[in-house]
């Protein structure tokens, strides 16, 4: 069995050529949102799984096994509902509408331009139909976003802070933020 501890995110970095040369083994975002577990990879090898606890993996990550092989990470294709806004009775500002709303639920949500993507929930598809936006079922990769306080940054695929004064060429992506809020940060709140 091989074992991969080590995450190359979107493959930054590697050469091409590797990344063409790799096996890959494809996951669904329950389990790419575990830490631990085990998987077969595209050659048929085994592969044990063991990250730091709280990080995931997205699609076109890949996975550096302790003996050196390369693995690339695909989202696999997993049941999911599309919402879409109803061009008849609606408007695209509705999408954002119930976004906030799955957001203070805690959904996993994957934001597109034209539509929002989430794990099938009979009772959370009602709520959107009631709020007039068109709820369908498909098969796709699924790639939620990683939220506001998450280490692995966008899920979107860009790399660049959103700090106050700073530019957005990606330099300060993974700088330490230069003040913190909270409880006795020493703002006005």
């Amino acid at each position: 069995m091989l074992t991969a501890n080590k995450l190359v995110p979107q493959g930054k970095g590697l050469a091409p050529a590797l990344l063409k040369r790799a096996t890959h083994v494809e996951l669904d975002w329950d389990v790419r949102s575990r830490s631990r577990f085990d998987a077969t990879d595209s050659a048929g090898r085994r592969l044990g799984v063991f990250l730091p606890r709280g990080q995931v993996l997205r699609g076109g990550d890949g996975l550096v096994a302790e003996d050196g092989p390369l693995v690339r990470v695909l989202a696999a294709a997993q049941p999911v509902l599309v919402v879409r806004h109803c061009p008849q009775h609606g408007a695209p500002f509705d999408l954002l509408r119930a976004a906030y709303h799955l957001g203070n639920r805690h959904v996993q949500l994957e934001l597109q331009p034209e539509r929002l993507q989430l794990e099938p929930d009979h009772v959370l598809a009602d709520l959107l139909r009631q709020m007039h936006l068109i709820v369908g079922e498909a098969h796709a990769p699924f790639e939620p976003e990683a939220g506001a306080y998450a280490s692995t940054g966008h899920a979107h695929g860009h790399g660049h802070g959103h700090g106050h004064g700073h530019d957005h060429d990606g330099a300060h992506a993974h700088a330490a933020p230069a003040h913190v809020h909270g409880p006795r940060c020493g703002h006005d709140h």
